[in-house]
């Protein structure tokens, strides 16, 4: 095979970014860095308030069954899944549930504006939010349609509408492109990276950045629409759910919220697939043990097509690059079904046609901030050497809500071949920036601090290294390269089998090309670091 070609292309690529901004931008292989701080700064505020439901990006603007929180997921290299909602919700003491089968669910699509030569149908959902506690309001949901359309051929732009054609209740045509092939060579222009977004004034600015950036893929990190950050009654959300509502019978939720989201993400989310996992977030525990109801019936994800048989862990490929997201909040030991799921999925994985393989799930192994230290730690026991043994890339997280980006490591120990850990959990929700490092003084939690919703508690002390014998570094651990408290998102660059230019962007900065807030080239070695 000739690689003349993109190494060429990669080579022009690198010295136009060095032309026009003027600086060196670093490689992994110049690596590893030492640790590099950044503090909050403090003539920024830590946070805002959400936007309220009154705005005219989160209120209901179509009538009847007309749809609306039209959304894009990926399905398969040759297919689409769009989303949509009809109808409206229904919030109080004494709901009815809308019947799914009153509405088609129809998408009609071709490559030519107007000129709809395929149709698809699929099938629809509602689902319920209840709590049989004195004063607490019940939810459910608007009729929930998901459809996937087939026969796309890569790099291709086609022409879209939903809906139900025999009422008739059609949406606006709205159009997106398809993603390259799978392939050795072939990868999406940009892909964009954000965690624990929510519905703030913070969190508009992160979206108004993303969408200049034209990213042609999303992944979403976890933590969506912090509904459970309100009553059931809704009012104001708050950053701090216990501390502001002691005495509630069960963790609240404000259902329409979601609704509110995803009005909020359509004009990005209806031309741009967006890929998410679970976080924490999106629990919103009902009685008799029911969770993550509004998450499963929401998002359409490729479990099916991946080979999964849960919703919590799945699988893509986005030309050359396979993504594995995986499940933090269901079980994730070595004896379970998640974990022999992504066995076989990594053993089938052909490095020479998707070259890239990238992990991601909410919360981050490799965390030295006080918040979430340590959280999740069981996971990282369970699943890091199986990723390490298949030569895993990169892997994004949220969750702390800042921004991390780690040296190659591998087992807290700093190895050429482990993968780059980034933590992108700063995209500008009610709870506001994380700033307080567990190696600053005063601030390393104690080992009852930090307990996951969901899993199990594997709190250590290190074993070797300059922290041995201790809970917390006295100082940036070596395997942390660059952190920063601050919102914004990232943005990656696949530019060839070889090289992926990474950048973050923080919200703060005047929005230039030049000025980023992080970036560095994360390059593969797979002569040094064969899977």
């Amino acid at each position: 095979m000739d690689y003349a070609q993109p190494m060429l292309v990669t080579f022009i690529f690198i010295i136009t970014k060095l032309v026009v901004s003027g600086k060196h931008i670093p490689t992994t292989l110049e690596g590893p860095f030492d640790p590099i701080t950044i503090r909050f700064d403090p003539s920024l505020r830590r946070g805002s308030e959400d936007i309220p439901m009154d705005d005219p990006r989160l209120k209901k603007n179509v009538t009847s069954m007309f749809p609306e929180q039209i959304a894009l997921a990926l399905s398969t290299p040759s297919s689409m899944r769009i989303s949509w909602v009809t109808g409206d919700a229904q919030i109080g003491p004494n709901v009815t549930t809308l019947d799914p089968t009153s509405v088609a669910s129809e998408v009609l699509y071709g490559k030519e504006s107007g000129k709809y030569t395929s149709k698809r149908r699929g099938n629809a959902t509602v689902y319920s939010q209840f709590y049989p506690f004195e004063g607490l309001l019940n939810y459910t949901s608007p009729i929930i349609h998901h459809v996937k359309i087939d026969g796309l051929e890569p790099g291709t732009k086609y022409y879209y509408k939903c809906g139900d054609s025999s009422l008739p209740a059609m949406s606006e045509e709205h159009v997106f492109e398809t993603l390259p092939s799978p392939a050795r060579n072939s990868y999406p222009p940009r892909i964009a990276v954000i965690g624990d977004l929510g519905l703030t004034r913070n969190s508009s600015t992160t979206i108004d950045h993303l969408t200049k950036n034209d990213p042609s893929l999303i992944l979403m990190l976890g933590d969506l629409a912090y509904a459970d950050q309100y009553l059931t009654t809704g009012g104001k959300g708050v950053p701090c759910f216990s501390c502001a509502f002691p005495d509630a019978p069960i963790r609240e939720t404000y259902q329409p919220r979601w609704d509110g989201w995803g009005r909020f993400m359509e004009p990005l989310i209806s031309r741009v697939p967006m890929m998410v996992i679970e976080g924490n977030h999106e629990i919103e525990p009902q009685v008799a043990g029911i969770t993550f109801k509004s998450y499963m019936a929401r998002f359409a994800v490729p479990a099916e097509e991946s080979g999964s048989n849960s919703n919590f862990y799945y699988s893509f490929d986005a030309g050359g690059v396979h993504f594995v997201m995986l499940g933090a909040y269901v079980d994730y030991n070595s004896s379970g079904a998640q974990y022999a799921w992504l066995k076989e999925d990594l053993c089938k994985l052909d490095r020479t046609v998707t070259p890239w393989l990238v992990a991601a799930w909410h919360p981050p192994w490799y965390n030295s901030y006080s918040s979430h230290y340590q959280e999740i730690e069981c996971m990282r026991q369970e699943m890091e050497q199986l990723l390490y043994r298949y030569g895993v890339d990169i892997v994004f997280s949220g969750h702390v809500h800042a921004y991390e980006r780690t040296n190659r490591v591998h087992n807290y120990t700093l190895d050429a071949c482990g993968p780059i850990y980034i933590t992108v959990g700063d995209a500008g929700n009610i709870e506001k920036v994380d700033v307080d490092h567990a190696d600053d003084p005063g601030k390393c939690p104690s080992q009852g601090d930090n307990i996951p919703e969901i899993g199990g508690v594997c709190h250590l002390n290190f074993s070797s290294g300059p922290a041995k014998g201790k809970f917390c570094w006295d100082r940036q651990p070596e395997w942390s390269a660059f952190r920063e408290s601050s919102f914004g998102h990232g943005i990656l660059e696949v530019l060839n089998s070889t090289y992926a230019l990474w950048t973050w962007h923080r919200n703060q900065d005047v929005y230039k090309e030049d000025s980023p807030g992080d970036q560095i080239y994360i390059v593969r070695q797979p002569e040094l670091c064969s899977p």
